[in-house]
């Protein structure tokens, strides 16, 4: 048998949006991002070491439970824009919200889960003063991954 790699993260997740300017504006409402890059029928929104790719073109309808999470810095600002962009969300402690391409986004705050990013990509992002909470840092305390 041959020797298998070990996964070690996910570089970009690529969302299939129906119209990539609107996709842009809706996720801009929301959430404050940087384009990475650009190329015909996509757009990179960088997220550090990381990115998402939007690509032009969805004409199928939503895929049941398929998903993806994303980390952020302040999960209740995120939920708060939402609401008030009009975009109907799970009730706490979830958050969850589908794209108007039915893409389904479930959010999660940085500080209650055991990702983590190098301090250096977290400086470099401009992202300061991030605390692991207590259930995170077990986490990564039983899985050997803390110093």
């Amino acid at each position: 048998m041959a020797e298998r790699a070990r996964p070690l993260g996910i570089n970009h997740v690529a969302l299939d949006v129906g119209d990539l300017e609107e996709a842009l504006a809706f996720y801009g409402r929301f959430f404050d991002f940087e384009l990475q890059g650009r190329e015909p029928g996509m757009a990179f929104i960088d997220m550090g070491d990381q990115f998402i790719a939007l690509a032009e073109g969805r004409a199928d309808p939503a895929q049941g439970g398929r998903h993806f999470g994303l980390v952020v810095d302040d999960k209740e600002a995120v939920r708060a824009a939402l609401r008030e962009g009009g975009v109907e969300v799970s009730e706490p402690p979830r958050l969850d919200f589908r794209d108007p391409w039915g893409n389904w986004v479930q959010v999660v705050d940085y500080r209650d889960i055991q990702f983590t990013k190098a301090s250096n990509v977290l400086r470099g992002m401009g992202v300061t003063g991030l605390e692991k909470r207590p259930g995170a840092l077990e986490e990564l305390r039983e899985k050997g991954l803390l110093d």
